[in-house]
């Protein structure tokens, strides 16, 4: 049988996927791209699941690409690569579109399709010995499936920058272009990320999961008539709805709202 590749645990609505090959830093091959997608769709199809955490088990979130599998790759046809391709943008499209806020906990390595990971996810919080790197190109190769997300996060001006060279930056720099959202000492890592959980699971279920739609939907509109038109009704019905309608009764009469996990359980 073979070993894990992913583990996934459970917890009062918050998921963890916890990529698990240590010994390797947790590098890509073609089993832990399909096993990660395939663990993110059903996430994103379980009503139970609030918050989806990822996570990297030993020294490193994610080294990016192994190097056994990228040898095997470089001996394999182009239509090979292609296909083998493809599913990396499945991943992180899923990753990215996930109807789930997603949180990455970043220590140690995270370079290549590893910084892709950190980028597709909402919320990045790294610890201050994190090392990040985008080397495709001392390879003479580029960071093509990730570009999209990594752009997004840091803008073009700093993509052309570190996709051209290649350098390792360290876990200020990368909170500095907007890669990380927030820089802890390690020891402060789980406690940072267990408060950013504790705001997400006190907001609305369907308004959390719907946040990422709308800032795709607003920044990809180039027709303000057509955005004002649908961010008018998109309100109206947020108000109407029953998670609209138990939010604005419980903050008008002073109380916890429904969905907001009781401390003793």
């Amino acid at each position: 049988m073979h070993e894990a590749v992913l583990s996934i645990e459970d917890a009062a609505g918050v998921r963890t996927l916890r990529l698990q090959r240590p010994a390797l830093h947790n590098a890509f091959d073609a089993r832990l791209i399909a096993e990660l997608t395939t663990a993110l769709e059903h996430a994103g199809r379980n009503p139970v699941v609030r918050v989806v955490v990822l996570a990297g088990a030993g020294a490193s979130f994610s080294a990016g690409a192994d190097l056994q599998w990228m040898r095997g790759m470089a001996a394999a046809s182009e239509a090979e690569n292609r296909r083998d391709a493809d599913a990396l943008a499945r991943l992180m499209r899923t990753l990215d579109e996930l109807p789930r806020p997603t949180l990455a906990r970043v220590h140690g390595a995270a370079y290549g399709g590893g910084v892709g990971l950190v980028a597709c996810c909402d919320i990045a919080i790294g610890s201050d010995q994190a090392r990040f790197g985008l080397t495709e190109s001392r390879l003479g190769l580029l960071p093509a499936v990730i570009s999209p997300y990594v752009i997004a996060a840091i803008g073009p001006r700093q993509a052309r920058r570190w996709f051209a060279s290649a350098e390792t930056f360290d876990a200020a720099t990368a909170q500095a272009i907007g890669l990380l959202h927030q820089v802890v000492p390690a020891d402060e890592l789980d406690a940072a990320l267990a408060r950013q959980v504790r705001l997400l699971l006190a907001a609305g279920p369907h308004a959390v999961a719907g946040a990422k739609s709308l800032v795709r939907d607003v920044a990809g509109c180039h027709d303000r008539d057509q955005l004002d038109h649908d961010n008018a009704a998109l309100i109206a019905r947020l108000r109407v709805s029953a998670e609209g309608q138990e939010g604005l009764s419980a903050f008008l009469d002073k109380r916890t709202p429904a969905w907001v996990p009781r401390e003793d359980g």
